[in-house]
């Protein structure tokens, strides 16, 4: 029997715009160690109107930009749009080594690997795509005045 939500495909799924798709996919192994699940181009071309990868256990989808299809001819990759807001992020057993390993495939640290004030250590990288990835290894567990209280000495220091 048909099931309305796939196994696997439960909760929020992020679908990313990337231009060359292909070469997102490539880059999302090497430095995520994602894998591929699923690929389809559009017929008689090469541009990907929907792929699948997973990182870990969770699914992200992917397509390449196209402009044709949208009401205004408008771009959707954060490159033609000049950036993106949304951060994707993933707690990982090692935050500085997922830094490195994201370096090391193309990405721009933006923010090396620290210790924060609210008990992870916690770094971000922007991918060869424009997309922004945060990586975080929780190093204490603390309560909300813990917390409250090492905000505001943080923010203190300037």
């Amino acid at each position: 029997m048909t099931q309305p939500i796939p196994p696997g495909r439960d909760g929020l799924i992020p679908h990313l715009v990337c231009e060359p798709c292909a070469a997102a996919i490539e880059f999302y192994v090497k430095a995520l160690g994602a894998t591929e699940i699923a690929r389809m181009t559009i017929p008689g071309g090469t541009k990907i109107m929907h792929a699948q990868i997973a990182i870990g256990d969770r699914v992200i989808f992917l397509a390449d930009d196209f402009p044709e299809f949208c009401p205004d001819g408008s771009q959707r990759s954060p490159k033609a749009l000049g950036g993106t807001p949304v951060t994707i992020h993933q707690y990982v057993t090692d935050c500085d080594a997922a830094i490195k390993r994201a370096e090391a495939a193309g990405a721009t640290v933006v923010m090396p690997p620290q210790d924060m004030f609210w008990g992870d250590r916690y770094g971000s990288v922007i991918d060869p795509f424009g997309h922004s990835w945060s990586f975080a290894t929780h190093q204490r567990d603390m309560t909300p005045a813990e917390m409250d209280e090492a905000a505001r000495a943080t923010f203190a220091q300037g």
